[in-house]
């Protein structure tokens, strides 16, 4: 895995999230640019702020990482509220996943 991709990844999620670069810059403590700076390649986040970022995001490094999920933080959601369904909620659920599917 390249930086080309962890600086595109975070221009994909934080264009789905709908926040502009300068404010996700200011609302993680930085300067206007920061964010800026590694979606073009000329800065890389330390691991504590690429955290910072994946929490900013919704997102956990796990979902940052599975670029077959579109919408980590949706997927996420959706998974929390399932976990709360009985078993024949979930069922239902199953049967309309799988008739949207066909």
């Amino acid at each position: 895995m390249e930086q080309d991709y962890i600086n595109k990844r975070i221009t994909e999620l934080r264009i789905k999230k709908g926040v502009a670069e300068h404010k996700m810059s200011i609302e993680l403590g930085h300067s206007r640019s920061y964010i800026q700076s590694i979606s073009s390649g000329r800065s890389f986040p330390s691991m504590t702020e690429f955290l910072a970022i994946c929490d900013y995001l919704g997102v956990t490094p796990r979902d940052f990482f599975d670029d077959d999920i579109s919408n980590p933080p949706l997927i996420r959601e959706a998974v929390d509220k399932l976990k709360t369904l009985s078993d024949g909620d979930l069922l239902l659920i199953l049967t309309m996943i799988n008739r949207l599917q066909s």
